[in-house]
């Protein structure tokens, strides 16, 4: 089984969902890399936990957080952009180099 994630590096967390981390996984996971996919938070040590200022955040009906920018807050975003829908995928990378510079540099591979 091939780790979508490398033990020991940082991630940007790019939004929470149901309390779950919004990543982008490695690269070089097969056969989707480079897929921002939920992770449980667990697994992760914070190192900044500065909440964005362009977040906008709530509470679900469980008390479970969702916090993304704007333009991904929308119900089923993340499904459309698994969907492979071109114009999801499209302003995701372009909302990703605008809200996430540094990790917008490091993984433009798309």
């Amino acid at each position: 089984m091939e780790l979508t994630l490398t033990i020991g590096r940082e991630y940007e967390v790019l939004g929470i969902e149901a309390d779950s981390y919004r990543i982008l996984n490695n690269p070089e996971t097969w056969p989707y890399g480079n897929d921002p996919v939920l992770f449980a938070p667990q697994y992760f040590e914070i190192v900044d936990p500065t909440i964005p200022t362009f977040w906008n955040c709530t509470i679900g009906d469980e008390g479970e957080k969702y916090c993304y920018p704007p333009e991904w807050s929308t119900v089923g975003f993340f499904e459309d952009y698994h969907d492979g829908v071109e114009v999801v995928c499209s302003n995701f990378w372009k909302d990703l180099k605008r809200y996430y510079p540094e990790t917008w540099r490091e993984r433009s591979l798309k």
